[in-house]
């Protein structure tokens, strides 16, 4: 293995890059602690709800939503709610480990479609009549601008969006402004709460999301019989930092290309994906042997699971595993990698790799429910609907 003491995974000679703080609202409920457990049991956060015969012509639809919840000062919605719950259990974390902000905290929140929820009812029945402090209180910046003034944070703020690749895409730009000595510290956020029956229902139709049955029963990543994913949602937070304090994991690099192909198809040669791994192996100066395990992007697809198969039988045919959490989470699409990032950092804090069960026949380095994590690197990768990939390369927290 190369010696990456003081290195920065090819951005340059900076400190080591840490998680040091997390927090997450997902299907689970509130709390990154329900999140760790529900996992750890290998039951399904995917559960049947009622309410969409109308839209989807289905009595019951099966997926892990966020449940109400939350503080109601903090917003309207349950998008506001869990975006400020999951950023101050973060800090919070943060701070009882050890960490300490410093001069320049930035945030970035990485999300595709946004507070879905208040804009269509804006759009359906509050239009004509809100006030301009509801209106405010629909815009992006509202949010972050609370979340800012709460914290006492005032370095950059910007938002992130690359599809389901989202939340790597969001911690590689913020290992970069650490890197770049943009800011001291960042607060990272992915949050999607779009669950809608319409947004459902073309899933469905796109024949990628199954609605009509438990997630262990239909999504079935690397095994036979699987039929897509289930729709979860969640909104997760981190805090990323040069000054680790009691970190959970360092981020040694990471890469990010774009297959330039289709609008949903992944290109069939695997080319932009096998090279983002590569160049993310590249960037954290460290050699495919490193590697132990593969968090994959996993949704259950016959085109991700072959792309990610690959990938673990050409580049990495000495990795000890492979696992993906989506049929206990549901597919929390702009939240997805931030969630499961979220596993990864379970095994190296506790020695436990809270993969699913197996229930099928599958890929023989697929794990079996929790694992025994051994030593070695831990690659979390995305694929994101329209050819969005991003890998992240994470290792044991540094002294």
């Amino acid at each position: 293995m190369a010696p990456r003491a003081g290195r920065s995974g090819g951005f340059g000679e900076r400190a080591p890059v840490s998680i040091c703080g997390v927090g997450a609202v997902t299907g689970y409920g509130w709390g990154r602690k329900l999140l760790w457990d529900g996992l750890m049991s290998g039951e399904s956060a995917v559960v049947p709800n009622e309410g969409y015969g109308e839209q989807l012509g289905m009595e019951v639809v099966w997926g892990a939503p966020v449940p109400p919840g939350g503080d109601p000062s903090d917003g309207h919605s349950r998008f506001a709610r869990a975006l400020r719950f999951a950023a101050r259990e973060a800090v919070e974390d943060a701070r009882e480990r050890g960490w300490e902000p410093g001069p320049v905290v930035g945030v970035i929140h990485s999300a595709v479609l946004g507070d879905v929820e208040s804009w269509s009812d804006f759009y359906r029945s509050q239009g004509r009549r809100a006030t301009s402090r509801r209106w405010v209180q629909l815009m992006p910046s509202t949010a972050w601008s609370a979340l800012m003034k709460e914290h006492d944070f005032h370095g950059p703020c910007m938002s992130v969006s690359a599809m389901c690749a989202s939340g790597s895409a969001g911690l590689l730009t913020a290992k970069m402004w650490l890197d770049a000595g943009i800011a001291s510290d960042v607060l990272l956020v992915a949050t999607d709460i779009s669950g809608r029956p319409e947004n459902l229902r073309f899933f469905r139709d796109l024949g990628v999301m199954a609605l009509d049955r438990p997630g262990l029963d239909a999504c079935r990543p690397f095994q036979e019989g699987s039929r897509g994913f289930p729709g979860g949602e969640a909104s997760v937070a981190m805090v990323v930092s040069c000054r680790p304090g009691g970190a959970y994991a360092s981020v040694l690099g990471g890469a990010m290309t774009h297959d330039g192909h289709h609008a949903i198809s992944i290109a069939p040669d695997h080319r932009e994906i096998m090279r983002c791994f590569r160049q993310a192996l590249e960037s954290a100066r460290v050699g495919a042997s490193d590697v132990a395990y593969l968090n994959a992007h996993g949704p259950g697809t016959a085109q991700c699971d072959a792309a990610e198969a690959r990938v673990l039988d050409e580049l990495l045919p000495q990795a000890k595993g492979i696992f993906s959490i989506k049929p206990l989470t549901g597919h929390c699409q702009g939240a997805a990698s931030a969630v499961e990032l979220l596993a990864s950092l379970h095994g190296f804090e506790y020695g436990v790799i809270p993969a699913p069960p197996k229930v099928a026949r599958g890929h023989p380095r697929l794990l079996d429910g929790p694992t025994l994590r051994e030593p070695g690197l831990m690659l979390k990768s995305s694929i994101g609907m329209g050819g969005h990939n991003a890998v992240v390369v994470l290792d044991e927290p540094s002294a």
